[in-house]
């Protein structure tokens, strides 16, 4: 079965979530760290007009299919890809963490996000070991300011094992790109998006029944009309680009 295909002359991964675990168990068994991106048309859409995002893409070790559009682009391309969704790979993760003992950290969100959100996980696995850190303003680029600096030292000091970012595309996949090597003792790096707000319940899940059909972006829409040019994005043009790319 082909799970990997092509979108905007990158390479799109499309596995399942046991072979994501599967790929990270094997890679941190030989001492290399794991960098995901959890793709999404919004996401390709700006690679596709920014190099250096597109850069950044490119040097991760895994781009996972996250959404229904991407999936579909990955049928057209003669691929059977799985979706898996940001949050549910962030799920999938954080139980990992429990079962080989790692330490578990979330940077990024709004103030008060992070914090919230490993409160929560902590609340549901007392067994997690999980720090927060709200990680300062990261600039357009990546870089983070002096808050995010301060942040930085601190973390080291954690030795994390793996690191959920939460600074939205594009600034948590360069932030990743640009502080990775910081971190030499950590196993895994995924750029969370929103999953953040999810746990610390600022923000509700759409039902199952709508997650399984395809249709969070309209669950999502609903609750926040203010991204529907995001949605637009991502279920208009991005099927109208591949196509033509």
């Amino acid at each position: 079965m082909i799970m990997n295909f092509q979108c905007f002359g990158l390479v799109i991964n499309g596995y399942d979530l046991d072979r994501i675990i599967q790929e990270i168990l094997t890679r941190s068994s030989l001492n290399r760290s794991t960098w995901i991106v959890t793709a999404n048309p919004e996401i390709l859409l700006h690679a596709k007009t920014d190099t250096e995002y597109w850069e950044a893409l490119r040097q991760a070790d895994l781009r996972t299919v996250d959404g229904f559009g991407l999936k579909l682009a990955g049928y057209l391309s003669g691929a059977q890809p799985k979706r898996i969704s940001g949050v549910d790979l962030a799920n999938t993760v954080v139980k990992l963490c429990i079962k080989q003992k790692w330490t578990l950290l979330l940077i990024g969100g709004s103030d008060g996000t992070a914090d919230q959100a490993s409160w929560n996980l902590r609340k549901k696995y007392p067994e997690l070991k999980v720090f927060a850190e709200q990680g300062g303003s990261i600039s357009i680029d990546g870089t983070a300011d002096q808050q995010g600096n301060d942040a930085l030292t601190r973390t080291q000091d954690y030795e994390p094992d793996v690191i959920l970012v939460g600074f939205g595309h594009p600034k948590q996949e360069k932030w990743i790109l640009k502080y990775r090597n910081h971190f030499s003792k950590t196993k895994l790096f995924i750029g969370v998006g929103g999953t953040l707000d999810f746990w610390s319940y600022k923000t509700k899940r759409a039902p199952l029944i709508i997650q399984k059909i395809g249709l969070e972006w309209l669950w999502r829409l609903i609750l926040e009309p203010k991204r529907w040019k995001r949605i637009w994005n991502a279920v208009i043009i991005f099927p109208i680009k591949f196509l033509t790319q």
